[in-house]
């Protein structure tokens, strides 16, 4: 599902001093959680966190995340970290990350993926994604989903 539009879920993340390691830029492991981030409004603007998963028992687990680092990032930055649609199939989807730093000039600071299953927690097995959501998913993507919170 590659697309030229823009993502549909952005978010900005400052960089904090924290972040960074002896090296003097920001540690790996922060643009894992900068994914997470992303990932989790994502979910959270479909409605699976909130509406979908109390009623059908149907919720995520996470198969896998992959980075690939482009450049360096040092404290005072601001990061906007997308997510987008890359597939979906019937029990799973795959969301697309970038991380573009403003202190670079809006450049793609790390790139990266997860895939994330649904999964019944009540049998403890994977599952199909609610309709509702695959439906919420689709017209998110489209530009016609959720809007963004206040």
């Amino acid at each position: 599902m590659p697309t030229s539009a823009p993502p549909p879920i952005t978010i900005a993340i400052p960089v904090t001093w924290g972040d960074m390691d002896a090296f003097g830029h920001v540690n790996n492991i922060f643009y894992f959680r900068y994914f997470e981030t992303a990932r989790i409004e994502y979910l959270r603007r479909i409605g699976w966190m909130t509406d979908a998963f109390p009623i059908s028992g149907i919720g995520v687990i996470l198969h896998s995340v992959q980075c690939r680092f482009r450049i360096p990032v040092t404290y005072p930055d601001t990061l906007d970290v997308s997510a987008r649609l890359v597939t979906i199939e019937q029990d799973r989807i795959t969301l697309a990350h970038e991380v573009r730093s403003r202190a670079h000039d809006g450049a793609v600071a790390a790139e990266g993926s997860g895939l994330i299953v649904a999964f019944d927690y009540s049998l403890k097995a994977k599952s199909a994604i609610p309709e509702a959501v695959r439906r919420r998913i689709l017209e998110l993507e489209s530009g016609s989903g959720p809007n963004p919170p206040s």
